[in-house]
């Protein structure tokens, strides 16, 4: 089967052709580094590993770019409250992201280069759009490069509108514009209120780069004027991806074959967002949970599907994957770690060629868990199914003996986790009893685990135990 995507530009769902035989280059835009990142940021980020991992395993080789914004007006805001150059915060939250995306086995891009480490490329872009007609200078003397959105006939093509029906774009003075939808490409220094270290010299004057010029400069500068996939959280789509692929099409670049948007994670029913004050930052999370417990929550939705996060389906999910963690440890795992797509069933290559189909695909892992769990029971061997499981779980960076966990949560985790998975073997043996009416060994194993000072609750979703800490 051929993988398919969803096209976000075509919104149908198509056989994905790479421009360049067994090759494909995907560009993320990353995050701007302004505060520490969330559980709503590090979903895109396993999204688009998950894709990775799979076209690696398809047999493609990828070049894989993930930007981060390192200049910003909200990184200058943030840093002027905090009273620190802007540069160390951004710094710092990049340090913070770094450690976060690690926490989940999120592998390490390919390059993961700055906004302010291409601004020379942004300016040339910038002058090529001036050349062409589709850029002009504003006539107010502040220094700002506008986009000029109706030189461009297509603009709005990405996300379906029309020009008239588009809110002004709201990231300059609207008095330089010729237009209230044209769009900063450059922003001239404002040396009242801004530091000289945030100014780059240009050819219009001292200034930062627009926010969407800087994924166009970025993209066709590790990936060349035409590659493969773009992807990024569907909050994106307006304003910032319909005006990258404008401003790179104008200035000559086919830009991006397909587009892909992964959906939010909600809290109440609203994005997770810093300014909503609602956001669960990644290391308050891993107190409750391992971070393979927090990525099998999230590669357990599809990427196009919203999620509505709360500590209980993160709490039912972490014990879902301990359950197939216990099968792997009551087989044993493979001597060699399982990897490639013949390790895997036809049924879980379908639907991950299926765009991505992820709930599908771990429907396959536990349907062969529980074969497996039945095999053990008869005395049967289940080896077999217990490779299949490695190596699907490998493909979803899930694998429990990934060297990246090695690291994670080292000391009391590692400990917490060993225990998690005897505790849950003889919860399972309890409800084995239990479904076979004899009373008298399931209350025998509740007393040993009560005994060693944890403490059970039977809930609709299953037992779930903690540290009794009473005395």
């Amino acid at each position: 089967m051929t993988l398919r995507l969803h096209d976000t530009a075509t919104r149908e769902v198509r056989d994905f052709v790479p421009l360049e035989e067994g090759k494909v280059g995907i560009y993320v835009c990353g995050l701007t580094v302004q505060s520490e990142p969330h559980v709503g940021h590090v979903r895109s980020a396993v999204n688009f590993d998950v894709l990775r991992r799979w076209l690696s395993a398809s047999g493609y080789a990828v070049h894989f770019i993930r930007n981060v914004t390192d200049i910003d007006d909200k990184i200058l805001t943030k840093a002027a409250e905090q009273d620190r150059p802007w540069y160390n915060l951004a710094y710092a939250m990049h340090a913070e992201l770094t450690k976060a995306l690690a926490s989940i086995n999120v592998l390490p891009p390919t390059y993961e280069p700055g906004a302010t480490g291409t601004i020379p490329e942004m300016v040339e872009l910038i002058e090529k759009l001036i050349a062409r007609g589709h850029a002009y200078v504003g006539e107010d003397g502040s220094g700002d490069v506008y986009f000029d959105v109706r030189s461009w006939p297509t603009y709005g093509e990405l996300t379906r509108q029309g020009i008239d029906d588009m809110e002004p774009a709201g990231d300059a003075d609207p008095r330089g514009k010729r237009d209230p939808r044209d769009f900063a490409l450059w922003k001239g220094w404002k040396k009242e209120t801004e530091p000289e270290s945030a100014a780059w010299p240009s050819p219009w004057g001292p200034g930062r780069p627009g926010w969407h010029i800087e994924c166009s400069a970025m993209a066709s500068k590790y990936l060349g004027p035409a590659f493969d996939i773009h992807g990024g959280g569907v909050d994106l789509r307006f304003p910032h991806h319909e005006n990258e692929q404008a401003q790179s099409r104008a200035a000559g670049m086919p830009f991006a074959s397909y587009w892909l948007h992964n959906a939010w994670i909600t809290t109440a029913g609203e994005k997770m967002s810093k300014s909503l004050g609602n956001s669960l930052l990644v290391p308050e999370v891993l107190k409750r949970v391992r971070g393979i417990e927090l990525r099998f929550y999230i590669v357990s939705a599809h990427y196009r599907s919203h999620v509505e996060f709360s500590f209980e389906a993160l709490d039912e999910a972490a014990a879902g994957f301990r359950r197939i963690e216990n099968f792997l440890e009551r087989v044993g795992y493979a001597s060699t770690r399982p990897t490639g797509i013949e390790e895997m069933t036809a049924e879980f290559v379908a639907a991950m060629d299926d765009d991505l189909g992820t709930p599908a695909a771990m429907a396959v892992v536990y349907d062969l868990v529980r074969d497996g769990n039945r095999a053990l029971a008869s005395d049967q061997d289940a080896r077999m199914h217990a490779r299949h499981v490695e190596a699907m779980l490998d493909v979803l960076g899930l694998h429990p003996h990934d060297e990246a966990w090695a690291g994670a949560g080292a000391g009391d985790e590692k400990l917490t986790s060993a225990v998690d998975v005897l505790i849950t073997a003889l919860l399972e043996d309890r409800a084995t009893a239990r479904a076979d009416r004899d009373w008298a060994r399931a209350d025998a194993i509740r007393d040993r685990i009560k005994a060693a000072g944890i403490e059970i609750e039977d809930t609709p979703s299953g037992p779930k135990w903690s540290i009794d800490n009473a005395g």
